[in-house]
């Protein structure tokens, strides 16, 4: 793996920290919008509310074909993490992209914030929208999510792609932890902080979802060996090579899974997704990685 300076080091954790820990993107209260799906531009595209374990859940649909849930990274929004690939998988399938609990328009509840209870509610939307089984891609935080949705709810799941996420605290690089303890609201990047405002201006409510993102990583427990063996479904994992997650840990989960493949690509943490901080102008990079995503996707296994 390429080395990082001290500087670039820095930037990857910040980057980092921007996902797994921007701040509370729906503090109290719901934008003004119809709970029930509202038509958008075109007629393939849907948006609206579903209320699930007491969270009123946003969701997008987008396009035909085989469901293809996208699940975003902490403090992020649809937008945000898959704004560069979202249409590209929609030309083929059907898209179902959700924010999670205090995520975009997705408003924050009395309760702290969890990667198994984020897979319960993701599986909880599917089946009011009366999704038997589906394809899940969840980045970052979201791949924790989409890993967990494999664990926990193993009948709804086709396959998996999980990026960008680890399951022990070792997988990441021990500068992650040191910088966490010191991670501020000043720390997150301003192109998500942006985002958040527009959809709800609320400055206490992005602070909010900070404090509840950040303790969540400083709390994370590593998982058992047995909880990634235990995920049947094929699963691609996908990482930067100059990612927050160690290459060694990715090799690790990849020979962990029943079904796995591996895949290493040029670039931090969303390079080859296009996400919003290291998105870069006109790369060919993004759809290279949908292009190898929807072969595996596509493929027998």
């Amino acid at each position: 793996m390429k080395k990082t300076s001290g500087k670039t080091t820095l930037t990857v954790l910040l980057l980092f920290f921007s996902f797994i820990i921007a701040t509370c993107m729906m503090g109290c209260n719901a934008p003004n919008e119809s709970a029930s799906q509202k038509k958008q531009e075109s007629t393939d595209s849907t948006s609206g509310y579903a209320t699930i374990n007491g969270l009123k859940m946003y969701y997008e649909i987008h396009g035909k074909g085989n469901p293809l849930v996208l699940i975003h990274g902490g403090g992020s929004t649809i937008t945000t993490t898959f704004g560069k690939v979202l249409p590209l998988f929609a030309k083929s399938r059907q898209v179902i992209a959700v924010e999670l609990q205090a995520h975009g328009h997705t408003a924050d509840i009395d309760r702290p914030l969890s990667f198994e209870q984020d897979a319960d509610d993701v599986a909880a939307l599917l089946q009011q929208l009366h999704i038997k089984n589906a394809d899940f891609f969840g980045f970052s935080n979201g791949g924790s999510t989409a890993m967990q949705i494999g664990i926990r709810h193993p009948d709804i799941v086709r396959k998996l792609v999980v990026a960008s996420a680890f399951y022990k605290r070792d997988g990441a690089y021990p500068q992650l932890w040191t910088f966490m303890q010191q991670a501020t609201l000043d720390n997150m990047p301003q192109q998500l902080k942006d985002a958040y405002l527009r959809i709800n201006p609320d400055t206490k409510g992005l602070s909010a979802m900070h404090d509840k993102d950040r303790q969540r990583v400083l709390s994370f427990k590593d998982w058992p060996d047995s909880d990634i063996r235990s995920i049947k479904a094929p699963t691609m994992i996908l990482i930067g090579d100059q990612d927050i997650v160690r290459p060694e840990h990715a090799v690790e989960m990849y020979r962990l899974l029943p079904h796995g493949r591996l895949a290493i690509l040029p670039g931090g943490h969303g390079a080859y997704i296009g996400e919003i901080t290291v998105a870069e102008k006109d790369s060919q990079l993004r759809t290279l990685t949908v292009a190898m995503i929807e072969a595996f996707l596509d493929s027998t296994q």
